[in-house]
């Protein structure tokens, strides 16, 4: 069965991120755990708390299914020690909050380079800082997003992120959240049949399947190899339905969140409603 959703609002508290996926006909959704735009938040209330997971169980949603995204302030590889610092502790502060809500995954970019240490290197400093994420946690898998590779952001080959996986100590509490428009932009031909069944091929032999935790279903305003980062509508961008087609009807996606983060959020209902119409 496929959970396919969107990544939502959780305007005016966290406990609202459920009912607004559930107003749009989301099984599945993501949302920001705080305020993306700001290091640091106030720690949620035990109301927020109670409120949301009985609003989860009210709107049938699984913990499975349900991919919170951290702050795009977080550089886990920073290169300068204070930058560092405080990404951690943002990423260690949004690893708890998930812990605290009972969500048992975090989707995070990886991290930068900017152009100040090499490239290996950085992703051994992503790698020690999930490591100590998951030390000071309980039950949340930290999730890696493959990048686009814009500028000197890491994770957009699957060699990138497999070197991550191979530096974090449990293994069991790691995992690969896939974007459509990243892995296109990165250079993975997705759009044909016989380049999804390859890049799906690859990913299993150098990262592996079961590290798969989540999608992100995007269309893409940048061609196959831009190195662009620009989501687009479904249809609208220049992928094609059929990669769509396969994904829905790809049984090795079932019971994973497939998360729409298309900028356009009054065509989400519409757009989720396309997705299952596209299951044969």
């Amino acid at each position: 069965m496929k959970f396919i959703g969107a990544h939502i609002s959780a305007s005016g508290g966290v406990e609202n991120a459920p009912l607004n996926a559930y107003a749009i006909g989301a099984k599945a959704f993501a949302f920001f755990t705080k305020n993306q735009r700001q290091w640091f938040a106030s720690p949620y209330t035990q109301q927020n708390i109670d409120l949301f997971k009985s609003r989860c169980e009210e709107c049938g949603y699984s913990p499975n299914h349900i991919l919170p995204h951290s702050s795009y302030l977080i550089n886990l590889g920073h290169p300068e020690e204070e930058g560092l610092n405080k990404s951690r502790a943002a990423f260690n502060d949004e690893m708890r909050r998930c812990e605290q809500l009972g969500i048992n995954r975090l989707n995070f970019h990886p991290g930068s380079h900017l152009n100040k240490m090499p490239i290996d290197a950085c992703l051994d400093r992503i790698a020690e800082s999930i490591n100590i994420a998951l030390e000071k946690t309980h039950g949340v898998t930290a999730v890696i997003e493959n990048t686009a590779g814009q500028g000197t952001n890491l994770g957009y080959t699957f060699d990138q992120i497999a070197h991550i996986i191979d530096k974090v100590e449990d293994k069991t509490r790691v995992g690969v959240c896939l974007d459509t428009a990243h892995t296109l932009a990165a250079g993975y031909e997705i759009r044909t049949r016989d380049g999804y069944d390859m890049t799906i091929h690859l990913f299993d032999q150098i990262v592996g399947w079961h590290y798969l935790k989540g999608m992100h279903i995007n269309d893409s305003k940048k061609e196959l190899a831009s190195r662009v980062d620009r989501h687009d509508s479904l249809g609208k961008g220049l992928m094609t339905m059929d990669l769509f087609s396969f994904i829905v009807n790809d049984p090795r996606l079932d019971d994973l969140p497939l998360i729409l983060e298309t900028p356009d959020e009054s065509l989400w209902a519409e757009e989720i409603k396309l997705l299952y119409s596209l299951q044969k």
